[in-house]
């Protein structure tokens, strides 16, 4: 199960990868967070196909079922992360929506 506290870290993980480093002070542009969500969805997706290539490899006798059980853990925790940062930012805006004007 996905805690608030492993997607935290997942998050700062991939941020910490996903950002160039700046020279100055300045923050990074609005960009690169939409940037990072978007390699992330792909990095899930690929993570599914891989999955699946090896359960179908599996049934035609050519894989090993450690490795398929490797694939489909590393698909569902890339999913159960996906699902966690999902879960924050509607978190997030349900409270910016409460704030009064």
């Amino acid at each position: 199960m996905m805690t608030p506290l492993a997607a935290a870290k997942a998050y700062a993980a991939a941020q910490g990868s996903a950002l160039p480093a700046a020279s100055s002070g300045a923050a990074a542009p609005a960009s690169d967070f939409g940037a990072m969500l978007k390699d992330a969805m792909q990095d899930a997706v690929q993570t599914s196909r891989v999955a699946e290539t090896q359960m179908a490899a599996h049934v035609q006798g050519k894989a090993q079922l450690v490795d398929v059980v490797t694939a489909i853990s590393a698909a569902e925790t890339s999913l159960e992360t996906v699902m966690a940062v999902r879960d924050q930012v509607i978190s997030a805006y349900q409270e910016i929506m409460r704030m009064p004007i």
